[in-house]
């Protein structure tokens, strides 16, 4: 679906265990500053009053009236009906809040939710990431194309969306797409999460440093960078691990989807450090009952933000193929290949893009029945 000539408004949210972020989106741009209010998971009032008032300014800014309200939110929750189930980051709505109806009463709007990281993998598929490398191959003169895309979060928790031919794969109880608890490479009892995830990475700098004071992200990040510390390689070793895990849990993924895979989160930024590790793990191979060996992935992944492997991805392996008892040649590039890479938009963004679009869309459907 297409939006980025739609004059419509949506009042948009990016709700974390921390932080509100409020905006408005039109035409796949966002059209103010985004509001970032407290979230106040812990007082179910408090909340409330911050989700209201958070839209309330928004819509006091808007130079037109809004036609939808649509945001993330984290799961478990019964998102076509619009209740906020059991969230750990958020207990105060444990029970069962009806967020949804509640905000269309008071704004005498449709409202729209869905989880997080489908709404940014929908906003990456739109106007971000996807696009984005199906713009370069046309360049390139490549004939490939893609049209699924798997986008991953990495930050607190590890999680993930899906789009598949343009529309958003949702489950039927939707819960499509929850990669959290996929196979932890280091501890086959635990979930990918407890290695793929903020306290995942500062617990392996703990172990390769030998430091008891917990390091955070950002530290070790620059760590990983000074060539004068004496702890670079413990920070460097850290990243690398985190890839394979990354990389563990994406060629399942990766195997079942076969499309682009676009990466956004706070510990996004440190792709440099760990996205090749990554990469490298799916690209593994497999042993056989007799000895013999398999690719790990039927396609091949490809680094997109290292140049040298952009440049052989969007490339290929073009060919012309004769057709049987003919003259006639046909193109044929026998490269099965997949790409991953960061995001260009942002977590925040893509989801307020992906919740813009998610809105329009079942708008526009419900209009068509």
């Amino acid at each position: 679906m297409k939006f980025d000539h739609d004059e419509r408004v949506v009042m948009t949210l990016d709700a974390g265990g921390t932080n509100f972020v409020f905006s408005a989106v039109r035409a796949n741009k966002l059209l103010l500053n985004p509001l970032q209010l407290p979230a106040n998971g812990n007082d179910l009032q408090k909340c409330l009053e911050t989700l209201q008032y958070g839209f309330r300014r928004i819509r006091e800014q808007l130079e037109q009236e809004p036609v939808a309200i649509s945001f993330s939110f984290p799961g478990p929750s019964d998102y076509r009906n619009g209740i906020i189930g059991d969230l750990v980051n958020l207990p105060a709505f444990r029970g069962g809040v009806a967020v949804g109806p509640m905000l269309e009463r008071l704004f005498q709007l449709p409202v729209f939710i869905n989880n997080d990281g489908d709404l940014y993998a929908y906003g990456e598929a739109i106007a971000g990431f996807l696009p984005e490398i199906n713009n370069k191959l046309e360049k390139s003169g490549s004939r490939k194309r893609f049209s699924n895309l798997l986008g991953i979060t990495l930050g607190t928790g590890f999680g993930a969306g899906i789009v598949r031919n343009g529309e958003l794969f949702i489950g039927d109880n939707g819960a499509a797409a929850e990669i959290w608890p996929f196979p932890n490479k280091l501890f086959p009892d635990q979930s990918a999460e407890e290695s793929i995830s903020i306290r995942g990475l500062e617990r392996s700098f703990a172990k390769f440093s030998g430091l008891v004071q917990v390091s955070s992200p950002k530290q070790i990040y620059q760590l990983a960078g000074d060539d004068q510390s004496p702890f670079q390689q413990a920070a460097k070793l850290t990243f690398i691990e985190f890839g394979e895990c990354l990389g563990h849990a994406l060629a399942y993924a990766s195997s079942l989807i076969d499309g682009l895979i676009v990466i956004a989160g706070g510990l996004a930024g440190a792709a440099e450090f760990f996205l090749p590790a990554t990469v490298a793990e799916m690209n593994q191979s497999l042993k056989l009952g007799d000895g013999t060996f398999i690719r790990r992935t039927e396609a091949r992944v490809y680094n997109l933000d290292d140049q040298n492997e952009l440049a052989e991805f969007l490339r290929g392996d073009p060919h012309t193929v004769q057709v049987p008892g003919t003259s006639l040649a046909i193109p044929y590039d026998p490269l099965k290949r997949v790409g991953i890479g960061t995001s260009r938009l942002g977590a925040s963004e893509a989801m307020a893009i992906g919740a813009y679009a998610y809105a329009l869309h079942e708008m526009d459907r419900a209009a068509d029945v």
